[in-house]
């Protein structure tokens, strides 16, 4: 736990909080918003208060109030005021700074109790849909600008695959009379299911069958269902696997396996898309993104 990130660059700042670092200087010298620390070369620091601060700054900024009226408030009042404004009309916003800060603590707690708030005020396909995806994308963009850890990013997935699953057992199953089951599963060596878990959730919302079988699967573990004489349509995600040179082999051993048979896959991510234009000569269909997918069921 010694890697903890507990305190930022002014570029971290940038990342996680979207605000220029040129403007945050600016919000620094001229209204005093926040307060630094400096290593022993000179070089500035920001502690978590000083992120928390910021996003709060930010979100009253958003709302129309202007740096100067907020410069004047006390750091307490800037939390009060943050709230208010969150319950009225920004909780989306402020539920997706709590959540950047729970990610940074490691704190489930805040994680815990930004998302009990929201669910007074929304369902959870609206949680996931307003608030975890955005939010999911803005760690992408962190990821890629090296201001998180990949501690960071497993904790706050776990804490939402948590919730994808107390949500899945809540469901009703009811049988809608389909005649095809759907199969999920990733890829070997790719690991990222947070995407997958969810659209195992809404088709069984949907009231269809599915068999979810989760994270890193050979294909010939398939092989059960490959002989299957009902139909399966397989439904996987590519994020990291297959490397790029090993997509197209791994579409062909699909292509090949599902000759002669009832049965589809569904490819989807952006390594998948690569093959939009390709003539598969099984049924093979390549989606850009789960919500892509589930938009061909209306």
């Amino acid at each position: 736990m010694n890697n903890i990130k507990s305190t930022f660059t002014i570029k971290d700042l940038e990342n996680i909080s979207g605000i220029k670092a040129h403007t945050i200087r600016i919000w620094e010298k001229r209204y005093n918003l926040l307060s630094p620390e400096r290593t022993d070369t000179n070089i500035r620091y920001y502690s978590t208060a000083n992120l928390q601060k910021l996003l709060n700054v930010v979100l009253l900024n958003k709302n129309n109030v202007k740096i100067s009226k907020i410069a004047e408030m006390s750091d307490d009042t800037i939390v009060l005021k943050a709230r208010e404004l969150a319950l009225k009309k920004a909780v989306d916003d402020e539920a997706i700074n709590s959540f950047k800060l729970a990610m940074f603590k490691f704190d489930k707690v805040l994680f815990n109790t930004s998302y009990n708030r929201l669910l007074k005020r929304k369902s959870f396909r609206e949680i996931f849909k307003d608030v975890f995806v955005p939010f999911l994308n803005r760690i992408g963009l962190l990821w890629q600008t090296d201001t998180l850890l990949p501690a960071h990013e497993h904790f706050i997935s776990n804490l939402i695959i948590q919730k994808i699953q107390v949500n899945i057992e809540k469901l009703e199953y009811a049988n809608n009379n389909s005649n095809v089951t759907y199969v999920l599963f990733l890829p070997e060596n790719e690991i990222h299911e947070l995407g997958l878990m969810y659209l195992n959730y809404e088709l069984s919302l949907r009231g269809y069958d599915t068999i979810y079988l989760g994270q890193s699967l050979p294909l010939d573990n398939l092989n059960h269902f490959f002989k299957s004489k009902e139909k399966v349509c397989f439904i996987t995600s590519m994020i990291v696997q297959p490397y790029d040179d090993k997509v197209e082999e791994y579409f062909l051993e699909v292509e090949d396996i599902l000759k002669d048979t009832t049965h589809e896959l569904i490819a989807i991510g952006s390594k998948a898309m690569k093959f939009e234009d390709y003539d598969f000569k099984s049924q093979i269909t390549v989606f850009p993104s789960s919500e892509k997918f589930l938009d061909s069921f209306k």
